[in-house]
């Protein structure tokens, strides 16, 4: 069986889980609420506190779905209680970012600066202390929208294998070159 598929979900005080006509599971908590649609033969029992996903057979489709069901209805509950944060860091000089409401403008080294409308479940906020490169911060309930939102930030500046320039996570290790210089020596 599947390691992953078969352990129990332990759901907080606070959240509730129920399984809606269709197939759809809906996940309740202080953070909001997600929904989430399951394939027909995947099976979810909620027994008090504890969820538990099951599958009907061993089929290769079935034991691959009961784990990617049971990752997905985890981050789900996690989000609606918890909450998901990430942190991405402006390097380069000049880069800035301001957050208004729902945009986020980036001044990234183009000629212009690059304006990104977030969705109304994010939650941004920028930060730029004296001598440090600028933080964005984004909080949502939704594990899925937020990984998309940071990929579609990150997209605008990738940074650069050389000097580092761009937009990165917060303790993301990245691979560097050594460059021209180095070769002639």
């Amino acid at each position: 069986m599947s390691r992953i598929g078969r352990s129990p979900i332990t759901l907080p005080k606070n959240v509730s889980v129920e399984v809606l006509g269709g197939n759809v599971v809906k996940v309740k908590g202080p953070k909001g609420e997600l929904f989430q649609t399951i394939d027909p033969d995947i099976t979810i029992k909620v027994d008090g506190s504890t969820l538990n996903v099951e599958r009907p057979t061993e089929q290769k489709r079935h034991k691959s779905l009961h784990g990617t069901y049971r990752a997905l209805i985890g981050n789900m509950v996690t989000g609606v209680s918890d909450g998901y944060t990430k942190q991405m860091e402006l390097v380069g000089v000049g880069f800035r970012a301001d957050v208004a409401k729902q945009v986020v403008t980036l001044s990234v080294g183009y000629s212009h600066p690059v304006v990104v409308l977030l969705p109304s479940e994010i939650k941004a906020s920028a930060k730029q202390d004296k001598g440090q490169n600028p933080i964005i911060t984004l909080e949502c309930s939704d594990k899925d929208l937020l990984g998309l939102v940071c990929a579609k930030i990150r997209s605008i500046r990738k940074p650069e294998p050389y000097k580092g320039k761009g937009i990165k996570f917060v303790g993301e290790q990245l691979r560097r070159k050594a460059g021209k210089s180095a070769a002639k020596k």
